[in-house]
């Protein structure tokens, strides 16, 4: 549990902002919640409020906390960097509990963490809990997983619904424009937006649509609005794979010679073949047998793709195919009972069922399948199309899914063993952002970052953003206007 500290607020009890061109009122409140702060640091904290569906502007209305933190020789109102985390529906405020006086972007101005709405600290928050308890009975009873979980998701929906909850609100569009209202809120001339993963892809639609917020952005492993993340997810998780294997080949020692030949038939011919295992849940005395499948065994091998455990992934790959699967089965399953309460899991469904699902072509996904027979019935992600058929949210604009052009300068990170946010998107967003550079991490995962070889490539681009970065060679490629 993290620790919460007293600040001082520097905002009035409550006041009413001037009416913007949306036409609907926006105010903002106290927010109770507490952050570690250096006593030298200038800092405002506050829910914005403002309406759920802007549609709607006499509706019910939305609480988005956040902090604006800034030293006392630096502009309130220019070089001021915004943050949200992505997800969807990871909490920002909940990870961010100190500020020191030169962490993070305060080295380049002031700073603003942000909420995005649905998340764990904001008014209503979207939840759905109910859905980790389902897939623990599946596998408790040995009963089907997506059976129990879209009755979970159904019981969710209709909870939040007789709460009054418009569900087809929570979505990048009107995340859009939370973020602008809070700039104008603050009388900030444009912003620094940071974004990572899905908030990444959620800052370059705010410099398509209101161009005149933006001043740069960072965009650590960004999805774009504009892909079909389904339709490219096997495809992606392959090539990830791949670089691995590539990696094995070039290793001098023969550990690994073959492994990819082996990787692939291995799980082209696993099917729909089942597995048992005795598995012992925490905080549990009996044991039970567990049921998994190909769907366990690929999670063990993807769930390992990031930056901290990809030298293991070759390892693991050998051992589970030569038919040791106990104990990355049993860590697999850890997660599955533990649950992520830390992600909204509501929210989540209706941003993602809004600007992914909507546009998803289930004859592509399946033609996918085809393509690569050893991912075939890998559930890749907790959302698909029988949750979103469920959940019954509107897609979003088509505006928010075309191609982002922008002038504004852009860092842009990519891991190449990132499964998720391939380097391949961040390349097509580069196509749309004539003075963004994108910087290409070898052997990092998700949330790669932007240092390598001792080079910090942010603090170059932060205090220079048109010029031209200059990478070592080793661990980074940057890949320039």
């Amino acid at each position: 549990m993290k620790r919460q500290f007293t600040i001082t607020i520097y905002l009035s009890l409550l006041f009413t902002l001037p009416t913007f061109a949306q036409k609907y009122p926006v105010s903002i409140e106290p927010y109770p919640q507490r952050v570690r702060a250096d006593p030298r640091l200038i800092i405002k904290t506050g829910y914005l409020v403002v309406p759920e569906n802007r549609a709607k502007p006499n509706g019910r209305k939305v609480k988005l906390p956040f902090f604006f933190v800034r030293r006392p020789d630096q502009d309130s109102r220019k070089h001021v960097s915004l943050y949200m985390t992505g997800g969807p529906g990871y909490s920002t405020a909940a990870n961010i509990d100190s500020v020191t006086y030169n962490s993070g972007f305060l080295k380049y101005g002031g700073f603003i963490a942000f909420e995005q709405r649905g998340t764990e600290r904001t008014i209503p928050s979207l939840e759905a809990n109910e859905v980790y308890e389902a897939i623990r009975q599946s596998y408790r009873e040995n009963r089907n997983k997506d059976s129990l979980v879209l009755l979970a998701v159904k019981h969710a929906r209709d909870r939040l619904v007789a709460q009054g909850v418009d569900l087809s609100a929570y979505n990048t569009a009107e995340s859009v424009e939370d973020i602008n209202d809070l700039r104008l809120a603050l009388h900030l001339d444009s912003l620094n937006l940071v974004g990572i993963s899905y908030s990444g892809g959620l800052m370059l639609s705010v410099a398509q649509i209101h161009p005149e917020a933006v001043r740069l952005l960072v965009l650590n492993s960004p999805l774009p609005a504009f892909v079909t993340y389904e339709e490219n997810a096997l495809k992606n998780i392959n090539e990830a794979l791949d670089q691995v294997f590539r990696n094995c080949e070039a290793d001098s020692s023969a550990a690994y010679k073959g492994l990819k030949t082996r990787f692939r038939q291995y799980f082209t011919g696993l099917g729909n073949k089942k597995f048992t295992i005795r598995y012992l849940e925490k905080n549990s005395t009996d044991s039970i047998t567990v049921h998994y499948s190909k769907q366990e065994l690929l999670d063990a091998v993807v769930n390992r793709l990031n930056t901290a455990q990809v030298k293991s992934v070759p390892f693991v790959i050998s051992e589970i195919v030569s038919g040791r699967h106990g104990p990355y089965v049993r860590e697999v399953l850890d997660e599955y009972f533990a649950g992520n309460p830390s992600v909204s899991l509501a929210m989540r469904y209706s941003v993602y069922c809004s600007g992914q699902i909507a546009f998803s072509n289930r004859t592509i996904e399946a033609q996918e399948e085809k393509r690569f027979p050893w991912l075939a019935g890998y559930a890749f992600n907790d959302v698909d199309h029988p949750v979103c058929d469920c959940w019954q949210v509107r897609p979003v604009p088509k505006k928010i899914r075309t191609l982002v052009r922008s002038a504004v300068p852009a860092l842009i990170s990519a891991g190449d063993v990132d499964p998720w946010c391939r380097p391949s998107f961040n390349r097509q967003i580069k196509l749309g952002l004539p003075h963004a550079q994108l910087l290409i991490l070898h052997d990092k995962g998700h949330g790669a970052g932007y240092s390598a070889d001792g080079v910090n490539y942010l603090d170059e681009f932060m205090k220079a953003p048109l010029k031209a970065l200059k990478p070592i060679a080793g661990k980074a490629v940057v890949d320039q206007p």
